[in-house]
């Protein structure tokens, strides 16, 4: 049966293809995001558009709500409306290096945005919250594959921190008010219509225009990369099945992993890391063109090696990650080059 589902972060990368598989399948999406200018607000109208376009030719039920998450009152207003059968919360404050420059941001959008997604959620009654964490939160571990079992106390930049914020004051809603909760730990996602800010979207930009890329680490560390599409068939599906309490919690002995709230957090990556220098020759020969490699030693806040150990939301979910870099990111060019073209 179709549902009525917020999603929160419409104009960002993961939002536009979420809700994109919302409309498609028959949901009646309410968008809600407050277009901001970290990236290019172009790249962000044009996804709105297109999603506009797409509901126009369709007959999708999709509405537009730009406000910050911050302003609690238009929060409120949205959920006066009708209620939800589901919200899928994927606004936030993103990228690594900015959180270095502008903490203040992420303290806004972050924690004091999320602290309100929770509360309006509370009161509306809304029977299931998915929000996106991050790899991130893995933060000084280095025993891989990364597992939801593993500890995740030791951040190394703001941003992490902010995301295992986030998993601690769901986790505490829930426990309090019974509000079930997914959370989803998001492995290095790629594909079109992604962010500039992102490595692969700037590699193929200063490639194209024959400038140096840097390699940081010299190129040895390996990330996740998780394709655009397989993250939103995990959200979505997630997103479905309403979290339940973990029979297997014990209290003297509590694993991460589990809960007796209606709470759970899962793992959403590739599960298959990619050296960065192999990316990027697979990115050169999707472009058909070589890039000027500049080698850099490791970034303050940066880890090694991600690898997400992605048991857990098989199990649950009958769920798991298949595209490989060699088909994202020819994906991903084709995009690209169209979308350079008409810019």
């Amino acid at each position: 049966m179709s549902q009525r589902v917020l999603l929160t972060g419409v104009a960002g990368f993961i939002g536009f293809h979420t809700a994109r598989k919302l409309l498609a399948r028959g949901d009646a999406v309410v968008g809600f995001d407050s277009v901001n200018a970290y990236y290019d607000q172009r790249l962000k109208r044009a996804r709105l558009a297109e999603l506009d376009r797409q509901t126009q030719a369709a007959g999708h039920d999709f509405t537009f709500v730009e406000a910050d998450l911050a302003d609690r009152a238009a929060l409120d207003r949205v959920f006066a409306q009708a209620p939800f059968d589901r919200v899928i919360h994927l606004a936030a404050q993103a990228g690594v290096r900015y959180s270095l420059e502008n903490p203040e941001s992420y303290v806004s959008s972050n924690l004091v945005g999320f602290a309100n997604m929770l509360e309006v959620c509370r009161h509306a009654g809304v029977p299931h919250l998915t929000f996106a964490s991050s790899s991130s939160v893995y933060g000084a571990n280095r025993k891989v594959p990364f597992s939801e079992h593993d500890g995740v106390d030791h951040p190394i930049q703001l941003y992490a921190a902010t995301k295992r914020s986030n998993e601690l004051m769901a986790h505490a809603y829930s426990h309090l008010f019974a509000l079930p909760v997914t959370g989803l730990r998001f492995f290095t996602v790629y594909g079109p219509w992604g962010r500039p800010d992102m490595a692969y979207f700037s590699f193929a930009e200063k490639i194209m225009a024959g400038q140096p890329i840097a390699l940081f680490n010299h190129g040895r560390h390996s990330r996740d990369f998780t394709y655009v599409d397989d993250i939103v068939e995990g959200v979505v599906r997630a997103s479905d099945r309403i979290a339940p309490p973990s029979p297997s919690f014990d209290p003297a002995r509590p694993d991460p992993a589990t809960s007796s709230a209606p709470f759970r957090i899962f793992n959403l990556g590739n599960g298959r890391p990619v050296e960065l220098r192999r990316y990027v020759e697979v990115l050169e020969q999707a472009l058909g063109k070589r890039a000027v490699i500049e080698l850099r030693p490791m970034q303050t806040g940066d880890v090694e090696d991600t690898f997400a150990d992605v048991g857990e939301i098989e199990r649950a979910l009958g769920y798991r990650p298949t595209t490989t870099v060699e088909e994202g990111l020819k994906a991903f060019v084709d995009w690209f080059l169209a979308y350079r073209r008409l810019a």
